[in-house]
């Protein structure tokens, strides 16, 4: 908490800081659970899944009887471009150990210049670049932290940044309400990146009132530093009906970031449970209170996973409908063992 108030910009709380950080990749939400779910998926990560939303569920078995996952995503973008992320997680001693990464893919765009805005034969491509390490543990039966280091990366044409950002996450097993659960995180809490490469060298003159002297003397333009989407989220979530092999189960997320004004998530899950199959239906609203700022508020999706000779093998896949982008979808593969 200390950390967070000392590193949260002054005045947040009176304007919107909207497009104000960089490395905004990481705020996409990686998995067709989590988006079918519109984000309100930070108490219900585990294993893989939760190293990308709250690190503390990396921990947690994943019905009641997997502490190692395997998952791949792949985000299938508007304007072509491709987000994957994938993630893995091993049981550490109580414990579990965590690797992910999350790649963005821009694709190779037309070269432009002044003199030649239609094409000059050359092509250049954009990436981001994210990989962490994580350990998770129960404190206690029902309490679980878990923490995560990772290096943040993007890179443009032969212009690069760079930084380390870290996540913190608890999450708690409430026995109240029929199994109520809670969650609270912090999500890339780092340095700031800074773009560096050949393309920031130029050639100036120094005094241009002066003949004879170096009119091309090299010089390097000196970017700005970006904050990292340093984000602040409370979890929820509490299962309204269970009967038999159903349950439904309503899941909310309240966040605070260090570009956007405070907002919330909201999902639910209907899941058709026995001991060899799962199946569910998901629906979720995101980003609550930002109203038009905003391009996406709904998504929906479904997913199933068998038990097979110890293992579980899983599909899962999430629509999201835009108003002026193109819609999106996300397929998800993953095994837990």
């Amino acid at each position: 908490m200390l950390a967070l108030l000392l590193a949260w910009p002054q005045g947040s709380a009176a304007q919107s800081r909207v497009g104000t950080t960089v490395a905004t990749f990481l705020t996409l939400g990686a998995g067709a659970r989590g988006q079918a779910l519109g984000h309100a998926y930070s108490t219900q990560a585990t294993g893989a899944d939760a190293l990308f939303w709250n690190p503390a569920g990396a921990a947690r078995l994943y019905r009641g009887e997997h502490a190692g996952s395997v998952v791949f995503s792949h985000h299938d973008w508007f304007a072509d471009i491709g987000y994957n992320t994938f993630g893995v997680t091993v049981p550490i001693g109580s414990g579990a150990l965590g690797l992910s990464a999350a790649f963005v893919d821009y694709g190779d765009m037309d070269l432009r210049t002044e003199f030649r805005q239609n094409d000059t034969g050359e092509t250049f491509s954009a990436s981001d670049l994210s990989i962490g390490l994580t350990y998770a543990r129960p404190l206690t039966s029902s309490f679980y932290f878990g923490g995560t280091v990772k290096y943040v990366g993007q890179k443009i044409w032969d212009m690069s940044a760079q930084t380390v950002a870290f996540d913190f996450g608890f999450f708690l097993e409430s026995p109240y309400f029929n199994g109520l659960l809670l969650s609270a995180t912090i999500m890339n809490f780092g340095g700031k990146m800074q773009m560096e490469g050949v393309n920031a060298q130029v050639g100036v003159d120094l005094d241009p009132n002066q003949s004879g002297n170096n009119d091309d003397t090299p010089a390097r333009i000196q970017m700005d530093e970006w904050d990292l989407p340093l984000a602040f989220k409370f979890g929820a979530s509490y299962p309204l009906l269970r009967t038999g092999a159903f349950e439904f189960r309503f899941m909310a997320d309240v966040n605070q970031t260090n570009d956007n004004n405070l907002n919330g998530d909201f999902g639910g899950q209907l899941r058709f449970a026995t001991n060899t199959l799962t199946f569910d239906l998901r629906g979720g609203y995101k980003d609550l209170f930002l109203e038009d700022a905003v391009d996406s508020h709904l998504t929906m999706g479904l997913g199933v996973d068998v038990r097979a000779y110890g293992y579980r093998v899983g599909f899962d896949y999430a629509f999201a409908e835009h108003d002026f982008l193109a819609n999106t979808q996300t397929f998800d593969l993953r095994l837990h063992f």
